[in-house]
């Protein structure tokens, strides 16, 4: 079954991430066309990026990096939960891809972001990082305001219209990785 991880892109404290990222699952996990998980980024605890050679390599020398790169690999397809940082997206977040490469290739990722225009300028970011790693990223997206969807910027209260975006995005998510999987399966020899 094709599998999706749902990746936090905050590891800041007091974090509205975490929440958020639980609310995809909740929904998600209602479907039953693929696997879903919360992937937290603060779990693996990645310094500034300290790897001596490229990602593309694929040689990896820390613990970190390693582990990451494993629980990366073990998924088809990702939703990036993503908050907006001065018009963009959390550096957390950029550096935790910045230290993979061969575990991003040929899937296919969705956006889910919240901040004061509900992320986009982040998400449009995010979608050039996300193609040099060979990442195919989906038009649907789910943008969540601050102003809405938080009551007082920090307690998540999502409007009630914003659950019927979640599904179309996923749909598109879970078709794209679908398509690319032959591209991440090893050619017969």
């Amino acid at each position: 079954m094709t599998r999706i991880a749902i990746i936090t892109g905050s590891t800041r404290p007091g974090r509205n991430n975490a929440t958020v990222a639980q609310w995809i699952h909740d929904i998600a996990a209602k479907r039953g066309d693929a696997q879903f998980e919360v992937v937290d980024i603060a779990d693996f605890d990645l310094p500034l990026l300290d790897e001596a050679m490229p990602p593309s390599f694929g040689q990896y020398a820390h613990e970190h990096t390693k582990a990451w790169a494993s629980r990366i690999a073990e998924f088809d397809g990702f939703i990036f939960v993503t908050p907006e940082y001065n018009h963009s997206t959390s550096g957390a977040l950029k550096n935790a891809i910045d230290y993979l490469h061969g575990e991003w290739n040929n899937k296919a990722a969705g956006f889910v972001g919240y901040g004061s225009m509900g992320a986009s300028r982040a998400i449009e970011h995010l979608r050039g990082i996300l193609a040099e790693v060979q990442v195919a990223t989906v038009r649907n997206t789910v943008m969540l305001s601050l102003f809405t969807d938080f009551e007082e910027f920090s307690v998540f209260k999502p409007a009630p219209f914003q659950e019927e975006t979640v599904n179309p995005m996923i749909d598109q998510v879970i078709a794209w990785s679908n398509a690319l999987a032959p591209l991440r399966r090893p050619a017969a020899a």
